[in-house]
């Protein structure tokens, strides 16, 4: 065994001085065997998009939702709008009747006082479910594709035609000289079922509502 002291271990022992620090030994990315990208640097993503263009998804894409035509929506809004306009006139109707009713018999009053209340319930019942039936029409037409919805759109736009004609008629005695308020009434009061029947008969309307084979079998 030596006795002389190592030179590492005794502080005081002169050293030559060595190379100055070069840095860190330069490194090659690691690319994987795999055939994946190299590691993106921080802040990035490390993966590549889920459906790259070498490759297709497993499933086909789903096809576009068919869009409701304009002429079919518009019909629903009109329909709306003249089951509020119709609401308005049955409630005043209903009063008119009521007032009428509680009138027959009393002096001074007309003496088909009850005729005219019994006319004005009736009509009071039939604008009301004609309200009904313009509701449910704008319904169906704007969440279902069936036939049935387009048939139910003529029907109450057919009904408030015939209703106009109706009070066109049994105005025209009353309002005998005012043909011109009488043509504004009615005018009016069909305008808007008048339009939502035209665009409901149209062509894009019964291409939207036929069924999807051209047979039987309806929409769902």
């Amino acid at each position: 065994m030596s006795t002389q002291p190592s030179p590492w271990s005794d502080p005081t022992t002169e050293t030559e001085p060595g190379a100055p620090y070069a840095g860190p030994p330069p490194t090659v990315p690691y690319r994987p065997a795999t055939g994946w990208p190299p590691a993106a640097p921080y802040g990035g993503t490390a993966w590549p998009p889920p459906w790259p263009l070498s490759w297709p998804p497993p499933w086909p894409p789903a096809p576009a939702r068919p869009q409701r035509p304009g002429q079919v929506v518009a019909a629903a809004v009109l329909a709306f709008a003249q089951a509020a306009g119709v609401a308005l006139a049955t409630a005043y109707l209903q009063l008119l009747g009521t007032v009428f009713s509680m009138a027959a018999g009393e002096p001074g009053f007309p003496a088909d006082g009850a005729a005219l209340a019994a006319e004005a319930r009736v009509l009071s019942l039939v604008q009301l479910a004609s309200v009904v039936l313009l509701g449910t029409a704008g319904i169906l037409a704007l969440t279902s594709r069936r036939p049935l919805a387009r048939w139910t759109l003529v029907a109450a736009g057919a009904l408030q035609l015939a209703l106009a004609a109706y009070w066109a008629v049994r105005l025209l005695p009353v309002l005998d000289q005012g043909a011109g308020v009488l043509a504004v009434l009615v005018l009016g009061f069909a305008a808007a079922p008048a339009v939502a029947l035209g665009l409901s008969v149209g062509r894009p309307a019964q291409a939207w509502f036929a069924p999807p084979d051209g047979g039987t079998t309806p929409h769902r």
